[in-house]
């Protein structure tokens, strides 16, 4: 099944202790990569929330935000950082000599910055954190892929609409390729003709210079392997896993067969197609870049 690398989850789950918020999202990456935040509560348990979630998402970029609010009845006292305090005051006590100014450090601005008041964490039951946390991260996970699977459905279609395409365009220049051999015959006959007139060309030459013209003018082997890649194209994308890495690995065999294609094929009505199929196949590698 074809997924998205892009997608976004979020759980909710509420208890006698508060509230648990999990939002998990995830972007297009080479490789796969979890990041976790959570609270100082769940830390214990960072390697448990990578392990379930790299389970179930093989690749992207993947973000995990953990929130924690406590309940009304048990909430969080605010608790001062007094050295954090004490830092603050002298640091304006500082500015305030420096500039020479009169007024005083008040209480209300020391105590308005950044940690100078936070709050004490309630202790939850350990033995009910993991399986609170676990099964809220496993429901955002579930929903971040459900968005995956219906992005790449529509990912799917769109490959398979430009795949179609190639198959139009290489049937296209397989029936051109025995006119552009019948062509190249004649210009052929007039080579050869030109070296038959010098006396100095011996017959190993001219034998030489045939096999060259007729090897330039041949692609059927890049046919050939150009429809091998599809069929393992079409046989990929029903896999029932990932299959970005190797779609994209197939993308860059099939562009190196058309650009083979259309340096030997010397015709006006190929060079064309080639230039279409190669506009089609970055579009698809594009779409590929999304996939998992």
């Amino acid at each position: 099944m074809i997924k998205s690398m892009t997608g976004y989850g979020k759980a909710e789950t509420d208890s006698a202790t508060g509230k648990l918020t999990v939002e998990i999202r995830s972007v297009n990456h080479r490789y796969g990569e979890i990041f976790v935040k959570l609270p100082r509560l769940y830390m214990p348990f960072e390697n448990d929330v990578k392990k379930s979630v790299g389970q179930a998402l093989k690749r992207g970029k993947i973000e995990v935000f953990i929130q924690r609010e406590e309940a009304a009845a048990g909430g969080a006292l605010p608790v001062p950082n007094l050295e954090l305090a004490k830092a603050y005051f002298q640091a304006f006590s500082s500015i305030k000599g420096a500039l020479g100014l009169d007024e005083e450090v008040s209480l209300s601005l020391v105590a308005a910055q950044r940690d100078v008041i936070g709050a004490a964490e309630a202790a939850a039951a350990p033995e009910s954190a993991p399986a609170e946390l676990m099964a809220a991260v496993e429901a955002a996970v579930g929903a971040l892929d459900a968005m995956r699977s219906r992005e790449g459905e529509a990912l799917l279609e769109d490959l398979q609409k430009r795949r179609a395409l190639l198959s139009v365009l290489i049937a296209r220049i397989a029936g051109r390729a025995p006119q552009v051999v019948a062509d190249y015959a004649v210009r052929l006959k007039e080579r050869v003709a030109q070296l038959a007139a010098d006396t100095s060309v011996t017959e190993d030459r001219l034998a030489q210079e045939i096999a060259i013209m007729a090897d330039r003018c041949d692609i059927t082997e890049e046919l050939v392997r150009f429809n091998s890649h599809l069929q393992q194209f079409d046989e990929t994308i029903a896999f029932n896993e990932p299959v970005g890495r190797k779609l994209d690995f197939l993308l860059q065999e099939i562009n190196r067969e058309v650009n083979t294609i259309g340096s030997k094929a010397n015709d006006g009505e190929i060079a064309a197609c080639v230039v279409e199929l190669k506009a089609e196949l970055e579009k698809i590698r594009e779409q590929v870049q999304n996939i998992e």
